[in-house]
């Protein structure tokens, strides 16, 4: 399924701008459903990372190298640039953070200590 709403997203030749909303307002509004009690380890940031650069490498296409004639793919720093917005760990971490803060915003009532606690432990 998931193969079907990618080829139908990424093989049509839509411009970069109509594809890159597309990822920001259905696919990482998926992804990220409920990043905020994830415990984020290495290997998982590494694998969103690549989902993120592949996502990307996608919507921007590898470029063609005018003296070689070969095709190259961009490196992360040039997806980044093109992609001008916060990566996919930067984003997790702040929502992880504006919950953080919701949650100690609820001790007031009595309600809270238990969760918080429960977050600061993972």
């Amino acid at each position: 399924m998931f193969a079907i709403i990618w080829c139908k997203i990424f093989c049509l030749p839509l411009s970069k701008n109509i594809k890159i909303k597309i990822y920001r307002t259905i696919i990482l509004s998926v992804i990220l459903c409920g990043c905020e009690t994830w415990s984020l380890t290495h290997r998982k940031e590494h694998s969103l990372r690549v989902f993120e650069n592949r996502v990307l490498r996608r919507i921007f296409e590898a470029k063609k190298d005018e003296v070689r004639g070969k095709w190259r793919r961009l490196n992360h720093e040039k997806l980044y640039d093109l992609y001008s917005s916060s990566h996919i760990i930067q984003m997790i971490k702040s929502r992880k953070m504006r919950w953080a803060g919701h949650v100690a915003r609820m001790v007031e009532g009595g309600r809270g200590e238990a969760h918080i606690g429960l977050w600061l432990e993972t």
